[in-house]
């Protein structure tokens, strides 16, 4: 598995890392020890740049991780996440409705880091982000408290997930910033306004989240009406049935594309956002092996700069019809 570097710090990490998301959270029912049979099958395949948060469960990720990190923690790039403010589960209140607001308070950061170092088991974090910006503590004051816990050993790197170009700049200037983490898929590429060239500016790697359009551009995703119940893209406007026999087409090409060319949709739509600069890593989610191994594999694909020219020009995101998030969502972003 080639490996690329994130920030002037040296964090060296798979191209092609495990969003571990899906294993425990948004996307229905997951098989535990499936979900642990593809992490230990990650690392034979060189994939060793994981990424959790305290939220997805809430709180369970973390410790699935743990499980499959036991005996295995130096081969592993862990990276997690704080900054929202999680309510008690009742039997109203379940999975991401816990999700009742942000936090990024000093004391609770601190809380945060210290539970997430418990229930993954391990002594350090790899790469520590702020998972959304909090309009209600100063960056300067959230990284000040993170460049703490780096000073303390809790934490080795930072990052950032969906800030602003103008809140990564005054980030960068209170500590380097690692690592920026967005959502950057052929669907979704509003990074490359001012993001992604900032991250260049700044020597900051960038962290692609959702490469395939949350399973869209897989072209084996089924009928949003077919999703598990507890599925959280059935609320998404993308994945809403006017819009999905609409995105349908686009798909069609891709996968017309992709076959041209000896390999999958999912293959070409991460082997596209990894064309996009050596300072770029990936982080598909994968529930199962089959599809860790179709994902690893798009690594090595090799595009030519008429190959990049032509697939972009048929996923224009100004074809596709909905937006990445929920109104609410989006208002988290990019601040």
């Amino acid at each position: 598995m080639e490996t690329r570097t994130l920030g002037s710090h040296g964090l060296n990490v798979s191209a092609v890392g495990l969003g571990c998301m899906g294993m425990s959270f948004a996307y229905g029912g997951a098989d535990e020890s499936e979900a642990l049979g593809t992490l230990h099958r990650a690392l034979e395949l060189g994939c060793n740049f994981w990424d959790t948060a305290e939220v997805y469960g809430p709180y369970t990720n973390e410790q699935l991780l743990a499980k499959a990190l036991k005996g295995r923690r130096d081969q592993v790039i862990v990276a997690t996440k704080f900054g929202f403010d999680i309510a008690p589960e009742t039997p109203e209140r379940q999975g991401a409705a816990r999700m009742v607001g942000l936090d990024s308070r000093p004391e609770h950061i601190r809380e945060v880091v210290h539970a997430s170092l418990a229930r993954l088991e391990i002594e350090a974090i790899d790469l520590l982000y702020q998972h959304r910006v909090d309009p209600a503590v100063s960056i300067e004051e959230v990284v000040g408290v993170m460049s703490d816990l780096v000073r303390e050993g809790k934490v080795r790197f930072l990052g950032l997930s969906e800030p602003s170009a103008a809140t990564l700049k005054r980030a960068h200037a209170v500590h380097p910033i690692s690592a920026v983490q967005s959502e950057y898929s052929l669907w979704s590429r509003e990074v490359e306004e001012t993001t992604l060239p900032t991250c260049a500016q700044l020597g900051v790697g960038f962290v692609s989240y959702s490469p395939l359009g949350r399973g869209a551009l897989t072209g084996k995703l089924p009928a949003p009406d077919q999703l598990a119940p507890d599925d959280f893209r059935r609320h998404l406007p993308r994945f809403q049935a006017d819009a999905w026999e609409r995105n349908a087409g686009l798909i069609a090409t891709l996968e017309r594309m992709a076959g041209e060319r000896g390999c999958t949709a999912a293959q070409l739509a991460l082997a596209w956002v990894l064309a996009q600069g050596e300072h770029i890593v990936s982080i598909p989610g994968a529930r199962r092996e089959p599809h860790l191994r179709e994902n690893i594999a798009a690594a090595d694909i090799r595009l030519s700069v008429g190959d990049l020219a032509e697939i972009s020009a048929s996923q224009d995101p100004g074809k596709v019809r909905g937006e990445r998030y929920t109104a609410a969502s989006l208002a988290l972003v990019n601040r």
